[in-house]
């Protein structure tokens, strides 16, 4: 529950991100002002798999799974060498 929570708050971090509460074990995250689909693809060329909806009112989302620290470590640096 901690690493959700963590995980939640450091995606707050993010301007084009906005991620909706849960207590599921992921996160799904809309994305603001850029392309959800090349997101799932440019994390993928980091070996890091996130899911993408290509569905009607959900295009725009992504799904981010809670894991380790080390790998929400991962994903986070992931995330922000993609803002420059």
């Amino acid at each position: 529950m901690s690493e959700r929570q963590r995980l939640f708050n450091d995606l707050l971090e993010f301007d084009w991100l906005s991620p909706y509460p849960t207590q599921a074990n992921f996160i799904l995250t809309r994305v603001v002002d850029r392309d959800a689909q090349q997101l799932k693809l440019n994390l993928a060329n980091k070996g890091i798999l996130i899911r993408y909806f290509n569905k009607p009112g959900l295009e725009d989302h992504v799904r981010f799974s809670i894991g380790t620290s080390e790998q929400t470590d991962r994903l986070i640096a992931a995330l922000k060498e993609l803002e420059t």
